[in-house]
């Protein structure tokens, strides 16, 4: 991705930098307000946003999609596949700690992560570039007002990206092969309850049409790309003091720990 900014006055950068401070304030923004109304112009303003963070020092870890499953699509009212940009300070330890105190409204839903060992370029095949497949949770905090916007905002706001933890990789050979991946189950436990189940085909299908969605969307990437291939399921408010699980079929589980409210 490039780190080029957009000018300090000109629009995408206004937005972007109120989305930077409704993120680090815990802030909302109200949802709808921001006049923007093209796709092509969130991805600048997303890029925007990013590259702040990126200045700050953090770095580029991978890729996110949304919208890859009929229940998010139901969720959040939109039919449109999405990308958004992951970064190491959203990294969470597998069985790690991940403070919620500071976000405005977080959820959290069950996914399928791929590592790439290999580029992949848009067109590619996707299951040649893959290192290893993993159970993996994505914490998401829209920073617009109730998690309500438009197609454009989200996007802005780099898909409602707050963090993400992975489980233990797999290799595909261990698998019989990524096919392997096409309907295996899901769960995900809050405090031990089941909050949520669901497939790995609620992902576009199969998750590795996600994978190919991103090298599409974002590519090329490059080996060691991690992809969060979109949510198995709705997301669920995750509230402070939380321990969440999520577990799929044949790939294990990942989990995490909320701390306390301040």
């Amino acid at each position: 991705m490039s780190t080029t900014t957009a000018p300090a006055g000109n629009p995408a950068e206004r937005l972007a930098r109120a989305l930077d401070a409704a993120a680090l304030e815990a802030r909302p923004l109200p949802g709808g307000g921001s006049g923007l109304t093209d796709v092509a112009e969130a991805y600048t303003v997303q890029e925007a946003l990013v590259a702040r963070r990126l200045a700050r020092g953090e770095r580029p870890t991978g890729v996110k999609l949304g919208f890859t499953s009929l229940a998010k699509m139901r969720q959040m009212g939109v039919a449109d596949l999405i990308h958004g940009r992951l970064t190491d300070r959203m990294e969470v330890a597998d069985g790690g700690r991940c403070e919620v105190a500071g976000l405005i409204h977080p959820r959290v839903e069950p996914e399928v992560a791929f590592l790439l060992g290999a580029s992949l370029a848009p067109g590619g095949d996707p299951a040649a570039a893959v290192a290893a497949v993993a159970p993996a949770l994505e914490v998401i905090d829209s920073r617009y007002d109730g998690f309500r916007f438009s197609l454009p905002e989200v996007i802005a706001d780099n898909t409602s990206a707050a963090a993400y933890a992975v489980g233990p990789w797999t290799a595909p050979r261990d698998l019989g092969g990524l096919g392997a991946l096409g309907n295996l189950g899901v769960v995900l436990e809050l405090d031990g309850r089941p909050a949520e189940t669901g497939s790995t085909a609620a992902i576009l299908g199969h998750p590795l049409r996600a994978l190919a969605a991103a090298a599409r969307l974002a590519g090329p990437l490059a080996a060691g790309t991690v992809i969060l291939a979109g949510a198995a399921t709705a997301a669920v408010p995750l509230p402070p003091g939380t321990h969440v699980r999520a577990t799929v079929a044949r790939l294990g589980t990942v989990s995490l720990t909320t701390g306390e409210a301040a």
